[in-house]
């Protein structure tokens, strides 16, 4: 694959939006177009997104399972394998887990909100019981960790420190975003934390 195609498609699996693509490509090269850069230059920006997670030989994203609310419960379900409590990261074992909860065969049949809504609390419920996710969206919180990919990154970083991994401070936390972020951490937009997990993830499973 050449490198900017490969650009492509790091932007994608790492869920960048235009603005954020853009900004990184400035940030490294000071061009805003990869079409503009010189061979060096891509690959500096290439070197970039695996530093934040770009994993070469991807073709870019998880494949996503079809119907109305699939796209969420499929995130749910990497966001537990990200928390070592989903052993299984296939899509097999989340229909699975959609049919004991709703009596409902596959999730393309899951049209209605209320059976919907069965499935997406029971997985949010037990990864808040088995690691910790808090999913308050109080105003007592700073808005950053009212995303969900926030409270997710929160809970894998708790249980890194319980594990005596990382440091357990607040401080530690936001440095370790902020070294592998496009941005300080109370600009994060919601796709960003996709690399923080996926990068937390693989450690979490180490000690789980």
């Amino acid at each position: 694959m050449n490198p900017t195609a490969a650009i492509h498609v790091a932007k994608k699996q790492l869920g960048l939006d235009e603005d954020t693509y853009r900004d990184l490509l400035g940030r490294v090269t000071g061009k805003r177009s990869a079409k503009d850069m010189s061979h060096a230059e891509r690959q500096a920006v290439l070197d970039e997104m695996r530093r934040h997670g770009f994993k070469a030989g991807s073709n870019g994203s998880r494949k996503r399972l079809e119907g109305r609310f699939a796209k969420k419960l499929q995130a749910l379900w990497i966001a537990g394998w990200n928390l070592g409590v989903v052993r299984d990261r296939d899509d097999a074992a989340l229909i699975a887990f959609v049919r004991r909860q709703t009596h409902i065969d596959h999730v393309r049949f899951l049209v209605d909100a209320a059976e919907a809504r069965k499935a997406v609390e029971a997985i949010k419920a037990w990864l808040a019981r088995e690691a910790g996710v808090d999913w308050g969206e109080g105003t007592d919180k700073p808005a950053w960790l009212r995303e969900p990919g926030a409270q997710i990154a929160m809970a894998q970083w708790t249980i890194l420190a319980n594990a005596g991994v990382v440091d357990r401070s607040f401080y530690a936390f936001r440095a370790f975003v902020e070294e592998r972020a496009f941005r300080p951490l109370g600009q994060m937009k919601a796709g960003e934390w996709r690399g923080i997990m996926n990068t937390l993830g693989e450690r979490v499973r180490k000690v789980r």
